[in-house]
């Protein structure tokens, strides 16, 4: 079986075009429109996004985690003390990545990042599945284990202390809003010679170029 050399994988991007009098003037909205695109296709995990955060003196790190709301901000739940929680409590901006290889997309997106309030974590979490409940409750989030045991092992044990209860939300999960002050549309296109409409907001208002690929 011969390899493929990695420097030769590419792909010809042909499938759409992107330009100014397509995205209006509200990148919220020209957003839901891609995403409900993404959805409708049935695209691989849509409503994944890579979030990436930094130490306050810059060190990055970067992984996937789900939307799960989008109006003003773009919300995921976590566990505080996770190594992502971690970060945005020493440097609260970040940035989301979304890929959406199927539509020959992506979506960047920057701003700051703040926690959502209270109600809003309790609600999200009465409505998770009883297991991921556990399960939150269960992982010390980016901490080194000393085993696989040792996390099914508590897990075994709070699934046990809450046999017939209501699983409240730990004190230490919920959810944070990512706040955009700069999305980057991306549309592959042929030659690599891709579409890039970028919104910065200014003022109050979002300020529309087209970025060189």
């Amino acid at each position: 079986m011969t390899i493929q050399k990695i420097s030769e994988i590419r792909d010809e991007y042909t499938l759409k075009k992107l330009t100014e009098s397509d995205v209006g003037t509200d990148p919220h909205a020209f957003f839901n429109k891609w995403l409900t695109e993404a959805i409708q296709l049935q695209c691989n995990e849509p409503t994944a996004m890579t979030l990436a955060t930094s130490t306050f003196d810059g060190k990055p790190s970067a992984r996937i985690v789900l939307l799960k709301e989008v109006d003003t901000g773009f919300t995921f739940y976590t566990n505080y003390d996770s190594r992502k929680g971690l970060e945005i409590l020493q440097n609260p901006y970040g940035a989301l990545l979304f890929f959406w290889p199927e539509l020959q997309r992506e979506v960047r997106i920057e701003g700051a990042i703040k926690k959502v309030n209270e109600e809003q974590s309790d609600e999200y979490f009465r409505n998770r599945p009883t297991k991921s409940k556990i399960s939150a409750w269960a992982s010390p989030q980016s901490k080194v284990i000393p085993s696989r045991k040792y996390l099914e092992s508590l897990n075994s044990d709070f699934r046990e202390e809450f046999s017939g209860k209501t699983i409240p939300r730990p004190p230490n999960w919920g959810g944070y809003a990512l706040i955009p002050s700069l999305f980057e549309f991306w549309q592959g296109r042929s030659n690599r010679l891709h579409d890039r409409i970028q919104y910065t907001l200014h003022n109050d208002e979002w300020i529309i170029e087209r970025l060189a690929p």
